[in-house]
């Protein structure tokens, strides 16, 4: 089969590879329908995800069609269309007893990460019992890849961790795929106001037909001050930190509200400064965590009846064949505009 593979830093491949098989009863072999690319993967190449060895092919994300399932399995069979989350859970161990999949004894983040990934044309999907998803009949297939990944870690990390409740005022820094699934899942709790902040004007114009209430450019000094104003100097009562560099988390804290919270969600790769020379005294809390996706069922309601609209996330299409010219649109989505990326197989 063909597969995106990890090479090292800043390197990849599409290469031939084996088709997978089953390796353990729970398991599932999958045929890819389709995958996108995600941030994340971009940290991968850059080298900032270290438990990603050179070999190990790339992506998390995606839906397809079950070819070969595990003697254990029981909720799927042959032929079934299955949406992939992007965390594998067994369901059983300690973590999962706690709701955090994200830290499954056997599982946890491993697709594109600790074994192959969905950049290709079959995937092996450990525990699919508790990994994988029925789509609905007549579904958008490629809306239902948003579910894979960016609207569980917008609404689970950013939203439900940053306490997002009626009436409130909402900072979301960083108008990428993530934040703005944050947008999207956030105004589902009737926010008073929605801030999206970035340096690009154009992610700024999406937010703003996504729901925004208010749009800041945070490519001057002045970006804090303007937040304040519109906050009548109280501050948000939730930031979402949404990019993952020193920059935007200081600016969370400079934002925050007394009583408030930040909530972070971006992949940080270098340390960032923490003031609580400042904070000590604000009651502020900060969150931190991996998408542990256990909020798929209900967003997976809420986009098939349509209160999310996330096929508007796609704006780019390739063939698998064509995944490097994805790469080169994702990356350099300031110039190309793009979103999300979608991969048919």
């Amino acid at each position: 089969m063909k597969a995106l593979v990890y090479d090292g830093p800043g390197r990849r491949k599409l290469a031939d590879r084996p088709k997978p098989s089953v390796k353990l009863p729970t398991d599932a072999v999958l045929r890819m329908s389709r995958t996108t690319l995600c941030g994340t993967d971009l940290h991968i190449l850059n080298g900032d995800v270290p438990s990603c060895r050179p070999g190990t092919v790339l992506g998390h994300e995606g839906v397809g069609v079950v070819d070969t399932a595990g003697s254990s399995v029981s909720s799927f069979k042959r032929g079934d269309r299955v949406l992939i989350s992007c965390i594998s859970a067994c369901g059983h161990c300690t973590a999962c007893r706690k709701g955090m999949y994200s830290h499954c004894a056997t599982g946890g983040w491993m697709l594109g990460n600790t074994i192959d990934g969905t950049q290709a044309e079959y995937v092996r999907i450990p525990h699919a019992d508790t990994s994988l998803y029925l789509l609905p009949p007549d579904c958008d297939e490629e809306a239902m890849v948003m579910l894979s990944d960016i609207l569980p870690t917008g609404y689970e990390c950013g939203v439900r961790n940053g306490r997002v409740g009626v009436g409130s005022t909402v900072a979301i820094v960083g108008a990428g795929p993530v934040g703005l699934a944050a947008l999207l899942t956030a105004s589902l709790h009737c926010p008073a106001q929605i801030i999206v902040v970035d340096v690009d004007d154009n992610r700024l114009g999406v937010a703003q037909r996504f729901g925004a209430s208010a749009m800041v450019n945070s490519s001057d000094d002045g970006a804090a001050a303007r937040i304040m104003d519109l906050t009548g100097g109280r501050g948000v009562d939730t930031a979402i930190e949404a990019v993952g560099i020193p920059a935007t988390f200081a600016l969370c804290q400079d934002i925050v509200g007394a009583g408030g919270t930040i909530a972070n969600v971006g992949v940080h790769g270098a340390k960032v400064d923490l003031h609580l020379e400042r904070l000590w005294s604000h009651n502020v809390t900060i969150t931190t965590g991996l998408v542990d996706t256990g909020s798929i069922p209900l967003l997976l309601r809420t986009v098939e009846s349509k209160r999310i609209d996330a096929h508007q996330f796609v704006t780019h299409r390739f063939t698998l064949e064509d995944i490097d010219k994805a790469y080169a649109t994702f990356a350099t989505a300031a110039t190309t505009k793009a979103l999300k990326v979608m991969i048919e197989t």
